[in-house]
């Protein structure tokens, strides 16, 4: 396996607030002659941090899937939008880079990401084309898009049923009215969204199941395929619902099977 961290900006490239502050990508790529899938996978933290209980744990199972994976670990207060997304559109230009070396097929990559994560990973599923991500170094038009999303709990809108801390985060304090409705992520799908696999827990008191819920009427108006699996019993930020993660808490068998069939759906599916 191919195991290094890499630091995604070059010096005087990043242009987040907090000079001081490193975005990583760390890989996890299968060590063969196949032509492997990969994900790159953001963990959930709010926008303040990036939770180890949604990193390493979610490449090795995707690993053993025969998935190459790369975690990273973006930008967070107080560094503001749009370094975060920066940060994603620079990863996976280096993911496309690297492909013949990593044995990575550049059409089959996906992004995961958890609660804030997963605001990061659609945002990056709606917004890939902006202009403003044009001016990331070594940039092409479309270098940047995934080629599916994998949401999971994930914080979408601002206005309807809103995680206010990621949001303030995110943009800041004010919460400025044109930036949380671009950031609304629900409002800005079209048909140039990837396919998208959703999972969500009912209980989840931290992020609301409608922000799943809202992101899919949103795929389904705009006939984006999706599949989407709502469990009945469990809160906020339960990762692959193990032991190894579950700091001490119960394990959740059943919300753990989420993982399996999102593998499934991505591998038989999408990109079959």
């Amino acid at each position: 396996m191919i195991c290094k961290d890499i630091e995604i900006w070059k010096d005087g490239e990043y242009t987040g607030a907090d000079k001081s502050f490193k975005p990583i990508l760390s890989t996890y790529i299968l060590k063969d002659n196949e032509n492997h899938s990969g994900v790159l996978i953001l963990p959930g933290g709010g926008y303040a941090m990036t939770s180890w209980r949604e990193a390493e744990s979610v490449a090795l199972k995707l690993n053993s899937a025969g998935l190459n994976a790369y975690v990273l670990y973006y930008s967070v207060a107080p560094n503001r939008h749009p370094q975060p997304i920066m940060d994603v559109t620079r990863a996976m230009c280096i993911i496309r880079e690297n492909c013949q070396e990593w044995k990575q097929n550049p059409e089959k990559i996906a992004v995961i990401g958890f609660s804030a994560g997963g605001h990061l990973a659609a945002s990056i599923g709606v917004h890939w084309n902006k202009d403003y991500l044009m001016s990331v170094p070594r940039m092409e038009k479309g270098k940047n898009k995934p080629n599916a999303l994998i949401l999971s709990y994930p914080v979408i809108s601002g206005t309807d049923f809103p995680h206010i801390g990621s949001f303030k985060n995110l943009i800041g304090e004010d919460l400025d009215s044109n930036l949380l409705n671009e950031m609304s992520l629900e409002k800005h799908i079209s048909a140039d969204t990837p396919p998208t696999f959703l999972w969500h827990t009912f209980e989840d008191t931290a992020v609301p199941v409608e922000n799943s819920m809202m992101f899919a009427m949103g795929l389904r108006k705009n006939d984006i395929p999706f599949e989407m699996h709502i469990y009945p019993k469990g809160g906020h930020g339960l990762s692959l619902a193990n032991k190894e993660v579950m700091e001490g808490k119960p394990s959740d068998p059943h919300v753990g099977t989420w993982i399996d069939l999102c593998i499934e759906w991505l591998e038989g599916i999408v990109f079959k």
